[in-house]
C-alpha cells in the first residue's frame, strides 16, 4: 500500500532535488523517497530521538488509557 503525499518546497531544494535524481538516472518520487528513507534510518540509530519517542509512547498510552475508562 502507498499514500499520496504533497510535500512544498522552496524552490532551490525543489531544483537540487530534480537535479540529484536526474543525475542519478531516477525519478523525483524515488530520489525523495530515498532521502526520506536514510533519514528514518538515521534517527533510529540515534538514542536521543528513541528517548523521545519513549516519551511520546508513555504520554499516548496514560492519554489512551485515561480515554478508555
Amino acid at each position: 500500500m502507498t499514500k499520496n503525499l504533497t510535500v512544498r518546497l522552496p524552490d532551490d531544494l525543489a531544483a537540487d532535488a530534480e537535479a540529484v535524481a536526474r543525475a542519478e538516472g531516477t525519478s523525483l518520487n524515488e530520489t525523495i523517497k530515498d532521502a526520506l528513507a536514510e533519514a528514518v534510518a538515521l534517527r533510529r540509530k540515534d538514542p536521543e530521538f528513541k528517548k523521545r519517542l519513549r516519551e511520546i509512547v508513555e504520554q499516548d498510552r496514560e492519554l489512551l488509557e485515561r480515554l478508555a475508562k
